[in-house]
């Protein structure tokens, strides 16, 4: 598949990156129904570690099997698929070539008390795997976020020495942040530059709420009269905080919600110039024709 002008735009983008890293790149940007828009729509399954099997797939016992999600994915013409470790290589013999993998390469669980996450894989899984990517989880915030950005360190430069694409989902926590400052557009958009300037070539971060929650940015944005009164406005501030749109951002689903709700943030999502989404339990916990429905309807949104 050639290169359309927007992918060609997008690489031009990563100006450091090796030819085996861009190659991968674009993987991800020619993958399935969005091949060539620039947009992406990627299934993340590492909910089992974060919230236990029961929570993650009893709503869809069809879940419980490693092969359903790479179905899933690769039967609505997703632009890749990311899962832990034991995930991946449950089916990436079956499923060799026919999506682009991303390892998670650390995870939590909800048993911890610590708001931190252990490194459960490694490039060298990555590569052995046929992964495209790797992906890694910070919480700028936690008390422990400064050991995660450098065990990012670390393996992001692995992986881009072997021509890896890194997918950071950078999620705030911590003793500062209240529930609704996880979300809130200040604390989101600097997660998501904070993201950038660790080097990640894909950032994930989750839909930004109306919330100012530091007196100090809420001071800004009133005196520079910054936008945030609707989704597509704060999704366009939170692409704009990473490098003016020069790194791919994408959006989670959020918390489990209905199909108008959902297909809502899409469409602000797509309207304020958002990359693409990285849509879980809102997909996997419905039954799969179901999921193919709402993923097909969810694409036709990002085609625009």
């Amino acid at each position: 598949m050639s290169l359309t002008p927007r992918v060609k735009e997008i690489l031009s983008y990563y100006e450091s990156d090796n030819p085996g890293t861009k190659a991968n790149l674009v993987r991800f940007l020619n993958a399935g129904k969005l091949g060539g828009t620039g947009k992406l729509v990627i299934l993340p399954v590492d909910q089992g570690f974060e919230h236990g099997p029961a929570r993650s797939f009893a709503a869809n016992p069809a879940g419980y099997d490693p092969h359903y999600h790479f179905e899933l994915a690769i039967e609505a013409g997703l632009s890749g698929y990311a899962a832990p470790l034991g995930m991946l290589e449950a089916g990436a013999g079956t499923f060799a070539g026919q999506i682009p993998l991303i390892l998670k390469c650390n995870s939590s669980n909800s048993l911890a008390t610590e708001k931190d996450q252990a490194v459960t894989g490694t490039v060298a899984d990555a590569l052995r795997l046929g992964c495209s990517g790797i992906g890694f989880t910070i919480y700028p915030g936690a008390e422990y976020c400064f050991d995660q950005m450098e065990e990012l360190r670390q393996l992001a430069e692995e992986a881009k020495a072997a021509g890896l694409v890194v997918i950071l989902w950078s999620y705030p926590r911590g003793p500062l942040l209240d529930k609704a400052g996880e979300t809130a557009i200040d604390i989101c958009a600097y997660a998501a530059h904070m993201a950038a300037l660790t080097g990640a070539h894909i950032i994930k971060v989750k839909p930004p709420t109306e919330v100012l929650s530091l007196p100090a940015a809420k001071k800004v944005y009133e005196e520079q009269k910054i936008d945030v009164s609707t989704l597509p406005a704060r999704i366009r501030h939170v692409v704009q905080s990473c490098f003016n749109g020069r790194r791919i951002v994408i959006f989670s689903g959020g918390e489990t919600t209905g199909t108008d709700g959902l297909l809502g943030m899409i469409r602000g999502i797509n309207e304020g110039g958002g990359f693409g989404s990285i849509i879980g339990r809102n997909v996997f916990q419905r039954p799969k024709a179901e999921a193919l429905q709402l993923l097909e309807e969810i694409t036709t949104i990002f085609k625009g």
